[in-house]
């Protein structure tokens, strides 16, 4: 799940920007899109100027929570009023906790892979909510997003125009949509975290090399990891290959480190930047490039939690969690 810039401190994560890194509320300044503008995402003509047949992203109706069997261990947040945020300090971990990462890990990876096997026109992103939700608690873990901040589902499932943290609702995927699927999960203590951008149907072209140019990204940064390198080479690499198609780098919206927290330090830019840091042996954390084919800049829906592109243009995600070993790193969310 994404940390990142936030109105509200719940925006974590994907959601920690550059300009208020340092800041102890980690609350950044997005785009002035993120207030009134974001009503004018509904009315017709907006509807009618996307390009081809695609109409823009509109809400639909949430369900209610979905129960967790009391007898399995809740992170620290869920029962706190107060909203989540950055935990200062790298998540570097013993043998034990290298084990217990694997573990949610290799959970998380297949609990996505199940969710994508489920993506087809006529499914709705709670029905996927519901499967991934049962899924997790069968297997004795509890869904890290429910609760976090306030976040009122199972999974992020963000669909065609959507960045991140789309929540599930009753939208019915439709023919040629391209959806995220976030799942982290928590087992043993640890949270493990990835996500993966799905095709609904027959996708057309420009959306299929997005969605293509997006994975390579993420394998390009995995591939330059190891100890003593420097985060900022993440944001480089990825850039550097966004670049040569043409596509945006969202920046408001970020990897952190994970593990018996959901998000932690280090804050993994997927842009060109300078900041300081390097990768230490145990060490676990995500990365999580957001690619779009237009503009770059978010819109936050009402609910806090949504964000889309201004211009309604498609965007595409994937994530590893990784485990910096003395050779390079392994991929923890890979089943």
């Amino acid at each position: 799940m994404a940390g990142g810039v936030s109105v509200h401190p719940r925006l974590m994560s994907s959601f920690v920007g550059t300009r208020l890194r340092r800041s102890k509320h980690v609350s950044m300044r997005l785009s002035r899109t993120f207030s009134g503008i974001t009503n004018l995402l509904f009315n017709r003509r907006n509807v009618d100027e996307l390009p081809g047949k695609r109409k823009r992203l509109r809400p639909g109706n949430v369900s209610p929570r979905r129960e967790v069997p009391k007898d399995i261990p809740r992170p620290p947040y869920v029962k706190s009023k107060t909203p989540a945020g950055l935990v200062t300090g790298p998540e570097v971990h013993d043998e034990n906790g290298i084990e217990c990462m694997r573990a949610s890990g290799r959970l998380a990876a297949q609990v996505l892979q199940y969710a994508g096997t489920l993506v087809r026109p006529g499914i709705t992103t709670d029905d996927i909510d519901q499967a991934v939700h049962q899924m997790i608690v069968d297997n004795g873990a509890y869904p890290s997003p429910l609760g976090y901040g306030g976040f009122p589902k199972s999974v992020c499932t963000s669909v065609n125009e959507c960045i991140c943290h789309g929540i599930p609702d009753s939208r019915v995927l439709e023919d040629g949509d391209i959806i995220n699927i976030d799942v982290t999960v928590y087992l043993n203590g640890h949270h493990g975290d990835t996500s993966a951008t799905f095709f609904c149907g027959d996708v057309d072209d420009e959306a299929r090399k997005l969605v293509q140019v997006t994975k390579e990204c993420l394998d390009k940064a995995i591939s330059i990891c190891g100890p003593g390198v420097e985060y900022k080479k993440i944001g480089k690499i990825i850039h550097d290959h966004a670049d040569k198609f043409g596509y945006g780098v969202v920046r408001q919206f970020v990897g952190h480190g994970v593990g018996k927290v959901f998000h932690a330090d280090p804050v993994i830019h997927h842009y060109r930047n300078n900041e300081r840091g390097r990768m230490m042996l145990n060490q676990t954390f995500t990365i999580e490039p957001m690619l779009t084919i237009g503009s770059i800049e978010p819109v936050l829906w009402d609910d806090n939690w949504t964000v889309v592109t201004e211009d309604g243009s498609l965007s595409a995600q994937f994530e590893h969690t990784i485990l910096v070993t003395s050779d390079g790193v392994e991929i923890m969310t890979r089943c």
